[in-house]
């Protein structure tokens, strides 16, 4: 059962827009003008929320108004509150049927493979809007406006339903022109070479070492915090990156990149899409969920 929010804790939205609006800018004046309201507007407006809620919200020093601990906190939440209700405005108005998804991908597995490929989903679902943000690591569904997710990691995610995509094989790889100037032959040489880290995986070259049976006291490097730079430096002849192959198979296709050793890893951790079970039967979801697990099928027969 659904317990609805007494009106008297819901003050209007032009109360709470006067009151974001004094917050966030420091100034009654330059809410007015913002808002298209006169000074005197905004300051009844934020006097009858403040009555409403029984709580002062700014502190009123001669011609200044500074907010109080009580109101800067209010004002954090109420700013978040009027971006979503924006948020899910624009989205019924970019889409009036409805079957809006909001989807949170990771950067480099958003713009590498799942981008080329929603093309065909929209062609085969044309009610459906999808929206992408990035998240790199797991939130909680009930205070976002998201609707699914895509994870790495293992198959584990609070408050979500999981349904797995892919596994995940790295390779060492590095430009023709980097490998010309280092010998590398074997897994051992690439202790003598630098390596690319990425900071969401701070263990993974220790892991491709251990699984080659070489041993190591240390592994050092430049650390990155995304796949694409990562491969970007490696492109540029900065060093050895550990990469997914799914996600630079172009790379390797035009020869940007090759295998300074062709020694691959089977990642221990998973792609999965994760989403709150209370939405699983809403239709561009569904919908979204059986085209991505088949695609990911098809792309790991491949």
């Amino acid at each position: 059962m659904i317990m609805l929010t007494p009106r008297r804790f819901l003050p209007s939205t032009s109360h709470l827009a006067a009151f974001e609006a004094v917050a966030r800018t420091g100034s009654v004046t330059a809410a007015a003008r913002e808002l298209d309201l006169t000074q005197s507007a905004v300051s009844r407006q934020i006097k009858a929320l403040e009555e409403q809620l029984g709580v002062e919200l700014f502190l009123r020093e001669r011609q200044t108004v500074r907010l109080t601990l009580a109101g800067d906190a209010y004002a954090r939440e109420i700013r978040e509150a009027l971006r979503r209700i924006s948020s899910a405005s624009l989205n019924l108005r970019a889409n009036p049927h409805g079957g809006t998804l909001n989807l949170a991908i990771l950067p480099t597995f958003g713009t590498r493979w799942l981008a080329p490929r929603l093309g065909r989903f929209l062609s085969a679902n044309p009610g459906v809007t999808i929206n992408l943000v990035t998240r790199l690591s797991s939130f909680d569904f009930r205070l976002d406006s998201i609707d699914a997710a895509i994870h790495f990691g293992h198959p584990h995610w609070p408050g979500a339903e999981l349904a797995f995509l892919m596994s995940e094989r790295t390779l060492p790889a590095c430009s023709p022109d980097f490998l010309k100037r280092n010998a590398i032959s074997h897994p051992e040489d690439l202790l003598t070479v630098p390596l690319l880290h990425l900071t969401t995986r701070p263990d993974a070259w220790e892991r491709w070492f251990a699984d080659n049976g070489v041993a190591f006291e240390s592994v050092h490097g430049m650390l990155f915090d995304q796949f694409a730079t990562a491969a970007q430096a490696a492109i540029a002849g900065l060093g050895v990156a550990l990469l997914p192959t799914f996600l630079i198979q172009e790379d390797l296709k035009r020869g940007d990149l090759i295998a300074a050793v062709n020694r691959e890893m089977e990642s221990r951790e998973r792609y999965y899409l994760a989403f709150p079970p209370e939405r699983a039967d809403y239709a561009p979801l569904a919908a979204f969920r059986d085209w991505i697990v088949s695609e990911a099928r098809s792309d790991q027969q491949a």
